[in-house]
């Protein structure tokens, strides 16, 4: 690489429209350190809302809408000249990754840069290698690792042994945590996304004095938790969770009790699930850290909790996670993925979409 590079990223994998450029620096030691000079989220969720879930031509619609605009704001920041152009191409909805696609392709001709395209999931992964000053992290302590990302759309274990080597362990044979938070949530009567509406419930029952008092008890499933594989499974929690909304009279089910009481079992039940297979999956392949990516990793208590289970169980285990407003989806994660694609294979031709890709295939 040269001593500088300008990369500008696109991000449309599913309903927010991001685009960030970012400058790839070599320092005097080699190492490589990473500024934003723009990073921007044009976020669609007010726009779903009321459906419960995303509709892709409807997504694919305010893609098509914002990308221009939010991209003249990311130049105007930055004030650099492009050098090479990074894209999302999969997993993700596919009239939203075409128009991300699309976009990148016609620019990089009118500009005459590369173009590289990149994996969603990967990003999200290699988002952690920025530190606070985003300077790329010592990575001799860190593989293997066991990367678990949680989404609305995805539920992966995946081994890491160095950017780029990935083989997934396992994976949600139906709905994904993030999707289930949502599906539960709409049972519940409660807004959408789901996932920061129940943890904020359950954080106001779990601080409750009346918490674990009363007569209304709720006991849900941990699916899969018990067998040895790593693959998760969560539609039978959102089933049990339709079962017993049903169950209760009318009056339960819009009582303040109920709602924070199924909040915290439901989050719970999650939590459970996901830290009980990622320590598996730690303790088979002997893994030196646990690197955290996708939406649901927000969620402050799966932090803390899965941080508690390495303490007692005494595993100096590195926990690596991003920060928050990197969890979800934006444009700097797919600039830094950007990169190392760049580094690693070169530019591409003839890019596709494919709404199916796996972080162990190649792009």
């Amino acid at each position: 690489m040269p001593p500088n590079m300008i990369i500008l990223a696109i991000e449309t994998s599913c309903d927010d429209t991001c685009v960030a450029i970012v400058e790839a620096k070599k320092n005097k030691s080699g190492q490589v350190n990473f500024r934003a000079l723009s990073n921007i989220i044009s976020s669609q969720v007010k726009l779903h809302a009321k459906y419960g879930g995303v509709y892709p031509a409807l997504a694919k619609r305010e893609h098509q809408k914002n990308l221009p605009l939010i991209f003249k704001k990311a130049v105007k920041e930055a004030k650099k000249n492009i050098d090479l152009i990074s894209v999302t191409a999969g997993p993700g909805l596919e009239p939203c990754l075409w128009t991300g696609i699309n976009f990148a392709t016609d620019l990089a001709e009118k500009l005459k840069k590369p173009i590289v395209t990149t994996n969603h999931i990967e990003a999200h992964i290699l988002v952690n290698f920025l530190d606070q000053n985003q300077n790329l992290k010592n990575k001799s302590q860190i593989f293997p690792a066991i990367c678990l990302v949680v989404s609305g759309g995805h539920t992966q274990l995946i081994l890491m042994k160095g950017i780029g080597k990935y083989r997934i362990l396992g994976e949600t044979r139906d709905d994904a945590a993030g999707e289930c938070f949502d599906k539960t949530a709409r049972i519940l009567g409660l807004g959408y996304p789901g996932g920061p509406i129940m943890s904020k419930l359950a954080d106001k029952q779990a601080g409750s004095r009346s918490s674990s008092s009363g007569k209304l008890i709720i006991k849900l499933p941990r699916p899969m938790i018990s067998q040895k594989n790593y693959d998760f499974s969560f539609s039978g929690l959102k089933t049990a969770v339709l079962y017993d909304f049903k169950s209760r009279a009318d009056k339960t089910r819009k009582s303040k009790e109920y709602i924070q009481k199924m909040a915290l079992e439901i989050q719970q039940a999650i939590i459970d699930v996901l830290v009980n297979k990622t320590l598996k999956a730690v303790r088979d392949y002997g893994a030196r850290s646990i690197i955290l990516g996708g939406g649901v990793t927000a969620n402050k208590e799966l932090r803390k909790q899965l941080q508690q289970s390495l303490d007692r169980k005494k595993m100096k285990i590195s926990l690596i996670a991003p920060e928050q407003a990197l969890c979800t989806d934006n444009a700097l994660m797919t600039a830094l993925a950007g990169f190392f694609r760049y580094l690693k294979r070169g530019k591409w031709k003839n890019i596709r979409a494919n709404a199916n890709l796996r972080i162990d295939e190649k792009l």
